[in-house]
């Protein structure tokens, strides 16, 4: 019984963060989202609200990273695996918030967006979750 409540909260947590993605345009404000998916590289940057922009990429990092951390946890049950993750969760956002941030204040050559779009995936989809869960993985089995 425990393994299908956890096989079915994996797929709900799972499930959720799908749901966030799919969803991504009425629930954020992203004036980026659009630009990416046009000619992003012949345009400047679209007049956008930036403290706006950057309160919504923190909420999703946030969002995404709750349930990364709910995914983590029903995985492998350990404490102290979530509070890893949490530390490591938490530098990138550092890390990688300042990054964004410094970018989108100092960006306005037409053509230099890519490091843009790199660090804005970055913190808006749950990729170190894709690292995280094989590294754990390796790392308990050995």
């Amino acid at each position: 019984m425990e393994k299908a409540l956890r096989i079915i909260l994996l797929v709900l947590l799972f499930g959720t963060l799908v749901l966030v993605r799919a969803f991504e345009d009425s629930l954020f404000y992203d004036p980026l989202l659009n630009f990416f998916k046009s000619d992003s590289d012949q345009k400047p940057l679209p007049e956008m609200d930036t403290f706006a922009l950057q309160a919504n990429i923190a909420f999703r990092f946030l969002i995404n990273t709750l349930i990364s951390l709910a995914i983590i946890f029903v995985i492998f049950r350990e404490r102290g695996i979530v509070k890893l993750s949490a530390v490591l969760y938490a530098w990138l956002f550092a890390i990688l918030f300042l990054a964004f941030s410094f970018i989108i204040f100092t960006s306005e050559e037409v053509g230099t967006h890519m490091l843009l779009f790199y660090v804005r995936r970055f913190l808006i989809q749950p990729i170190l979750l894709l690292v995280l869960l094989p590294a754990f993985y390796f790392q308990k089995k050995n």
